[in-house]
Order: structure tokens, then sequence, then C-alpha cells
């Protein structure tokens, strides 16, 4: 099972059209899409700082935009299939479907660890990579990636979430990142890589 992260950055672009209709005709049964935040997000910031709301009802809102974005994604291209559990996820890739996680899930009552925006799209998307025990997580961007540059200065710049970093230290899953432009060459690994997918071929930061 392979995450694809794709970011909110792309909620405007025609390249996100592109990534989802690839995913959901190559990576059926095989692929979870984690939606970013995009601008639904910066809503949810603005409100917090005019109405001075509580991290805990800001990190609410802010599933709430996540789960907007997944909408749209499925909007856009309806083979795609919402979850918005592990059972639901798992059912969806039986069926030979692409999920879209809806993480409304973790919407808490009380503050607890994950309930700060610390705790963004890039480091739920690995959270749920943990969760799902998966081979790989992907996460897409839309600015430049240079391969050569490791994690910790995508953090620095701003790139990748900075607990993102020390999260996935220990994962075994390996993590890469991908250009908005990559779509085919995602195409081509989903069709010709192994379920068991061995080696760290260049396209992207992987770690």
């Amino acid at each position: 099972m392979w995450v694809v992260k794709i970011g909110g950055s792309l909620s405007h672009e025609p390249a996100l059209r592109h990534w989802l209709t690839e995913l959901a005709e190559v990576g059926g049964g095989r692929v979870v899409i984690v939606p970013g935040g995009g601008d639904f997000m910066d809503k949810v910031r603005h409100y917090q700082a005019e109405w001075r709301l509580s991290e805990l009802a800001a990190h609410n809102m802010g599933l709430l935009a996540i789960a907007q974005y997944a909408v749209l994604m499925q909007g856009l291209v309806p083979e795609l299939v919402l979850a918005s559990s592990e059972a639901k996820i798992l059912r969806a890739l039986r069926d030979g479907h692409v999920a879209v996680w809806v993480p409304t899930a973790l919407m808490r009552d009380t503050p607890d660890a994950m309930s700060n925006w610390d705790t963004a799209s890039d480091l739920l998307a690995a959270w749920l990579s943990t969760m799902l025990n998966a081979e790989r997580l992907t996460l897409v961007k839309s600015c430049p990636i240079d391969p050569a540059q490791p994690l910790e200065s995508l953090a620095s710049d701003g790139v990748i979430d900075r607990r993102f970093v020390g999260y996935v230290s220990d994962a075994n899953y390996v993590v890469e990142l991908f250009n908005k432009d990559s779509v085919e060459l995602m195409r081509d690994r989903l069709l010709n890589m192994p379920a068991a997918w061995a080696g760290d071929e260049a396209g992207g930061v992987a770690r």
C-alpha cells in the first residue's frame, strides 16, 4: 500500500486533476490519497486569529478543511472513494479502488498531543502511513524539489512540516517528495514496480 499526500498548494493547479486521474487509473487497490489543507486551511487560520479560537477548535476546523479538499478531489474524479476510517480505507482497496482519506475521525472533544498547529497534513499523512503499515509515503508538492536536499533542510525551508522529520525518522516505510510535474514518473512506478518495492530510485527526495 502506498500513501500519496497531495498538497493543498495544488488545489488551483491543473496538475491536480492529472494526478487524481492517473492515480485512479493505475493505483486501484494500492493507493490511499491524503489531501492537504490549501486555502480551506488558510480560512481556519484567519478565523482563529479573528476570533481568538482555541487550538482545539482550530484543530477540528482544520480537519474539516482537509475533508473539504477530499470532497473536491472526489468531485473532480468520481472514481475515487472517500474513506473516513481504516476499515473504510481497506474496504475501498479490497474493492480495487483508490481511497481518499477524510480525517474527521480525528476530531477531538478535549485537547491532546495532535490538536495543535504542529500537526499539519504532512504529519497526518505520516501518521496514517504508520497506522496502515504502508510501504511508501509520497508527498506531492507544487514547488521544485531538489533530490539532493535532505528532509531536515526541506523542513527548515518550510516545504514540509517541522515535526514530520522526527516522526518518520524510524518509519518502516520509504518517504519521498515529488514535484507536481512528476505524475508520469509515479504512473510508471505504479505500473512497473512490484508491490514489495525494492530500491529508492531517483524522482524526488527519498529517505
